[in-house]
């Protein structure tokens, strides 16, 4: 997790690049609160945002700056602590519809909290009273997105079968059902993401798609534009995108680093 603020006053208009988790952004700032919209569903204020969810921005005029905590969680993880995070898939939703009534609580404890610190302490110990491991997908579905994250998304759907010791077909309908994209979707997700912040680093495009398991810059091209409908030139310029060295230092890649 991480908290994002800025103090001054002033219209915010920024272009959510796709991450490989369930995000929740919990707004608190003050005034009516950010609006986020991705394919056209609006939701204003704290959010829950699933996987692939498209063209997400976020923006809204402050009168008083932003206050914002950003939680990520893996989809083996949201399962766990959200329920059904399949139904997020390709969308947003209010806080509130996921969570009900502790939505508002938790915004009025991290609220009420004095620095980023206790809001952390206070997230991890909602995160930690909602954990479920009734919830939790298959141990093999785990180790299949384990596996993922490590290998950058560059696996072979089949031996990533016999590596959990499920045939493809199983592994397939699993994970879709418990993850809710496939296993080779999951996986380009894995992929671009590391791409993505190796674009936002400085690095090269063709550089980048070699180290990154692409074919050619052509191919890591088509790739970005389906997952974000822009260019690789404006993913490296993508505002929230370049903050996750900061935000997250001991995960983001260096320029031209394989991973």
């Amino acid at each position: 997790m991480a908290g994002f603020g800025q103090r001054a006053p002033g219209i915010v208009d920024i272009a959510m690049v796709p991450h490989p988790a369930v995000t929740l952004l919990v707004d608190l700032g003050d005034g009516d609160g950010l609006l986020h919209d991705a394919h056209g569903r609006r939701e204003r204020g704290s959010v829950a945002v699933g996987l692939l969810p498209g063209d997400l921005r976020v923006s809204g005029r402050t009168a008083e700056g932003v206050r914002c905590l950003q939680i990520r969680l893996s989809p083996v993880v949201a399962t766990a602590v959200l329920g059904a995070s399949t139904d997020l898939v390709g969308t947003v939703a209010s806080l509130a519809d996921v969570w009900g009534r502790d939505a508002a609580r938790t915004e009025d404890r991290l609220r009420a909290a004095t620095s980023w610190d206790e809001r952390f302490a206070v997230a991890a110990d909602v995160l930690g009273r909602r954990l479920d491991a009734r919830r939790a997908p298959d141990p093999e579905v785990a180790a299949a997105w384990r596996r993922m994250r490590a290998d950058r998304g560059r696996v072979r759907i089949d031996g990533l079968a016999r590596e959990v010791g499920w045939s493809r077909k199983r592994l397939w309908s699993r994970f879709r059902a418990q993850v809710g994209l496939s296993p080779k979707r999951a996986a380009q997700l894995v992929r671009f993401d590391h791409a993505a912040h190796l674009l936002a680093a400085g690095g090269d495009g063709a550089r980048v798609a070699a180290v990154s398991g692409y074919t050619d810059q052509s191919h890591l091209h088509r790739e970005v534009r389906a997952f974000t409908g822009t260019t690789p030139s404006a993913v490296a310029t993508a505002p929230w995108l370049a903050l996750d060295d900061t935000a997250w230092p001991s995960y983001a890649p260096r320029p031209g680093a394989r991973g």
